[in-house]
């Protein structure tokens, strides 16, 4: 059975609301299933998150084996392996939704910050993530200033550079992929962008393309 986009965002939203009020119902998780999908999968959702130890998809939306297919890397950054996995999980699995989902005290997130306003890159491989998370906070006007903060020297909120963030994979989903933004203009998938509160456990909803 295949859903529309805007069921499989409902079952996600369900599945955090049990996980926020710490009743999680565990399901597609016993040997049954797990031996039935041997064969093939049929994933409901493409979940393109951040690689925090924090933010573990299948338990913050309480989803189990099959449920979901899930890319992550360090500050939901995009490269062209993310890019040719989100498409596989719509155009290949028929996913009919595309979650991308960010979370506060995101050490990219924050490092990026500290790059525009104070110049400072991190060493080693770790700069190319910081390269790729600039680009999505870097117009972002500073409070009061109007400005934005490599202007100022002064720092933006950092939720507000976690939204900003989100916002912008979430247009570069659609910009750089014909196939996402082929499906959402047929009404075949949607693309949603959220954030999770790490204390709170909720995911609230920051941008979206294709929800009825």
């Amino acid at each position: 059975m295949t859903m529309s986009p805007t069921a499989a965002w409902a079952e996600l939203q369900a599945g955090n609301e049990r996980f926020v009020r710490g009743e999680m119902a565990h399901p597609s998780q016993d040997v049954d299933h797990r031996a039935s999908l041997s064969a093939a999968q049929n994933p409901f959702a493409v979940v393109f998150g951040c690689s925090d130890s924090r933010v573990a998809a299948e338990i913050v939306f309480d989803r189990g084996l099959g449920d979901l297919f899930v890319v992550r890397t360090a500050g939901h950054v995009i490269d062209t392996t993310v890019l040719g996995s989100v498409e596989y999980g719509v155009q290949v699995l028929g996913t009919p939704l595309v979650l991308v989902l960010g979370h506060d005290s995101c050490g990219a997130v924050a490092a990026a910050a500290d790059a525009l306003t104070t110049g400072t890159m991190p060493e080693g491989f770790v700069r190319a993530v910081v390269d790729r998370v600039i680009p999505s906070i870097v117009a972002l006007p500073t409070p009061g200033s109007g400005e934005p903060p490599a202007m100022t020297g002064r720092p933006v909120e950092p939720a507000a550079l976690g939204r900003e963030h989100v916002r912008h994979t979430v247009r570069m989903l659609l910009s750089y992929s014909a196939t996402i933004r082929e499906g959402v203009e047929a009404g075949r998938c949607a693309v949603v962008g959220a954030t999770y509160a790490l204390a709170e456990g909720r995911v609230r909803v920051v941008e979206a393309a294709g929800l009825a």
